[in-house]
């Protein structure tokens, strides 16, 4: 079973928005997908009781720790995790013994650089990633390509220990799908296909380690 767990440092990274449409993009392919909310926010949650009854199921499980994992469906072959804004590394070591895979969305902002950087480096001191038992992988989000902002971003991220496997440009559709329980990928028009591109790195990278 793939099963993604998404964290970082700090709220307002899009850390949701990547669990959402990340699910979306797994269910859309025919994977049994679900969504456990271990935020308190219950964003994640909420996005998938508004989830139209004619797309792809999702479903959505709250949880204050791994207990929940007890009560994934038999045929659940897709499973993501949406932490809590401001997890710290060792806080999040329960559930890296029940997911394949991590990723640490990115914003292209100094304040949120600097905090990125201290998560991977306490990330990169938990057991399950330093003996690279858990693969890791960073997320750049919100980016506006054409400014000096994002541009110095991607550099920085590149320079770091964990791959940078996707670079997703900031768009309002994220938003307004958001509301309607939706996502890029129950869309299939021109203009949100290239938005799609720019997750097809991302999900090369989960379908290999997740």
């Amino acid at each position: 079973m793939h099963a993604i767990l998404v964290a970082a440092s700090k709220g307002g990274c899009g850390k949701t928005t990547l669990v959402t449409n990340l699910a979306t993009a797994l269910a859309n392919a025919g994977r049994r997908t679900v969504v456990i909310d271990a935020d308190p926010q219950r964003s994640a949650y909420r996005w998938c009781a508004r989830r139209p009854d004619d797309l792809s199921g999702v479903l959505a499980l709250e949880a204050r720790g791994p207990a929940v994992m007890a009560k994934l469906p038999p045929d659940a072959d897709a499973l993501i995790i949406d932490t809590p804004a401001g997890t710290t590394a060792r806080q999040l070591a329960p559930w890296l013994e029940h997911v394949s895979a991590m990723l640490v969305p990115a914003l292209p902002s100094a304040f949120d650089f600097d905090a990125t950087l201290d998560f991977l480096g306490a990330l990169s001191a938990l057991p399950a990633v330093a003996e690279g038992r858990l693969p890791v992988a960073l997320v750049a989000n919100r980016l506006r390509p054409r400014t000096v902002t994002s541009r110095n971003a991607i550099t920085a991220l590149k320079a770091q220990y964990f791959p940078l496997v996707a670079q997703l440009r900031d768009n309002q559709s994220y938003v307004f799908l958001a509301g309607l329980g939706k996502g890029l990928f129950d869309y299939h028009s021109e203009t949100v296909r290239q938005h799609q591109d720019d997750w097809k790195p991302l999900l090369r990278w989960c379908q290999r380690h997740g």
